[in-house]
This record gives C-alpha cells, sequence and structure tokens, in this order.
C-alpha cells in the first residue's frame, strides 16, 4: 500500500481540519473556509488516507472528531499557531496580512466599534477581512479555538488562560420614542411604566434587572427581543421604555431620545478578552492597538 508523504501536508489542511472540527458540519466548514463542500470533502479524504483514521464520525444531525482525530486537532491548534510565528519571524508588516480575522461581539460592540475598526485595519491591511460573530454567553471555549480571534464583551470568562483588557465604562439610560411624551424622570414612575428589554437566546437578562431583583423591585416588561437591535422598532410609535446601555445613541437606537435612569445602576464596563496564546501574536498586538486607537478617537 503506497503511504502518502506526510511532507504534502500544510497548514491549509490542518486549518481544514480544526475548522471542520469546529464546526461540527462539512458544510459549515466549507462556508466558513470559502470553499465547496466537494473541495472540502476530497481535504478530509486526504487526511483520512495520512492519518489511517476516520477523522469524524456522525452525531445527530452533525459530526464530531474520533478521538484520535480530537488529539489531531490539538495538535494541529499549536502546529498553526507555530507556522504563523514562523512566517511572521522576518518582521511583521500588516501589508502581508490576508483573511478573515474573528471577533466575537453583540450589536452594541458591533455597531460602535467594527465600523471604525474596519477602515482603521483597511488602511495598512487590504488583504485583512473582520468575520463578526454573535457573543451569546461568551466561554473561554469561544476562545481556545481557532474560530474566535477576540472577544468584546462586559463579562469576560474567568479562566486563568483568558486574557482580557478593559476598553471603556457605559451606563444605563431609559430610550423613548419622544413623540410619545417624555421619561419618567422618578423611580415610582419609571417603575410603573411599560418596557421592552433583552432577552437573550440562553435565557439571560439585562444586568439592570439583576440589580433590581436583589432589591426586591420588578420591571413592567411587555416584549423581549433577543438582541439590542431589535428594540428601535418596538420603541418607535410607542410608549414603551428600554433602559439599555447610552452608547447605543450612536448605533441601533439612533434617532431615539434618552433620558437619565432615575435608579442607581452599576456602570457598564466593555472588555477585549483573548486566550493568552495570542498575547504576543504580532498581528493580534497590531489589532488590539487599532481597537484601542478607536476607543480613544471615540472618547
Amino acid at each position: 500500500m503506497n503511504r502518502i508523504d506526510h511532507l504534502s501536508l500544510d497548514g491549509h489542511a490542518l486549518r481544514l481540519l480544526v475548522t471542520v472540527a469546529e464546526a461540527g458540519s462539512v458544510t459549515a466548514a466549507a462556508a466558513r473556509l470559502d470553499l465547496t463542500q466537494s473541495a472540502v470533502s476530497h481535504a478530509l479524504d486526504r487526511l483520512r488516507a495520512i492519518t489511517g483514521d476516520r477523522l469524524f464520525v456522525r452525531s445527530g444531525r452533525g459530526i464530531v472528531p474520533t478521538a484520535q482525530a480530537g488529539v489531531l486537532v490539538a495538535r494541529a491548534r499549536v502546529l498553526l499557531d507555530e507556522l504563523r510565528a514562523f512566517s511572521e519571524a522576518a518582521g511583521f508588516d500588516p501589508a502581508r496580512l490576508a483573511g478573515p480575522f474573528t471577533v466575537a461581539a453583540n450589536d452594541l460592540q458591533r455597531d460602535l466599534l467594527l465600523p471604525p475598526l474596519l477602515r482603521r485595519l483597511r488602511v495598512q491591511a487590504p488583504g485583512l477581512s473582520l468575520r463578526v460573530i454573535p457573543s451569546g454567553a461568551p466561554n473561554a471555549d469561544l476562545l481556545r479555538g481557532s474560530g474566535c480571534d477576540l472577544l468584546l464583551t462586559p463579562r469576560p470568562p474567568d479562566a486563568s488562560d483568558i486574557v482580557h483588557r478593559r476598553l471603556f465604562e457605559d451606563r444605563y439610560v431609559v430610550f423613548h420614542d419622544p413623540a410619545a411624551g417624555a421619561a419618567p424622570a422618578t423611580r415610582a414612575a419609571w417603575l410603573a411604566a411599560e418596557h421592552v428589554s433583552v432577552r437573550y437566546e440562553d435565557g439571560r437578562t439585562l444586568a439592570i434587572d439583576e440589580v433590581l431583583a436583589a432589591r426586591g423591585l420588578q420591571r413592567r416588561i411587555v416584549a423581549t427581543v433577543p438582541g439590542f437591535g431589535g428594540l428601535a422598532a418596538m420603541l418607535r410609535g410607542g410608549s414603551w421604555l428600554a433602559t439599555v446601555p447610552s452608547k447605543l445613541a450612536d448605533g441601533a437606537l439612533r434617532g431615539l431620545a434618552s433620558a437619565p435612569l432615575p435608579v442607581p445602576a452599576p456602570r457598564l464596563p466593555m472588555y477585549a478578552v483573548w486566550h493568552v496564546r495570542r498575547q504576543d501574536d504580532p498581528a493580534h498586538r497590531w489589532v488590539r492597538a487599532a481597537l484601542d486607537d478607536v476607543v480613544h478617537t471615540l472618547g
């Protein structure tokens, strides 16, 4: 039996193996890699011939790595990091960057930070693209794989291999449609009013509701949406309120009126979060520095 030379392996094959493992399907992996499903299937067949392992087996509607493939995926991640470091050993040049840089963010961070970040990055790195994915309820595993390079969140995962840096602080304000009247100025009026709010798909609510619950208080919520982007349509033309971060005025809630929150509430920090293996990556450091510049420019 003829063995395929292991030297025929390259970074593309390793990245494909990792992507399929993280995506859980050939179709999803092909979309991430901008390849056809057939190309991914043929590449997997080649990897199976090299490794002598099935690599992936059916599980429900998707596929999962075999025990051997799980070991190979972990090694592939290390090798990919080393290949990246090898390619940059002669000196980092943003103009040589190519492919996507993946950022996990919610509606607020996406609209506020990522458009100016993309404009700034593309000046020096025209081959770089941003891939934005939902942050959801972020956990450390999101950053441990290769599917996410940077996370923007008010709640960094608590893990020893995760690094975070505070970007800015925000505060809660009350958004409303001024055509329907003024916002309530007292706690009693605010609690008596009807509200629309955010309830994420995993059941989490906003931190303001946790604060109220600790004080034995509760808002009258008449509707919930799964993200900040759904609030504006609910507020326009109605008398409802949305108590959310003030910087949404520059994005999803642009054009609506806002007023101070008439109850005490904690400040809202925002963090950039990444895995420790990215700490000294020149490309990652460059993107983080660009993000810092964006935050400074926005004030």
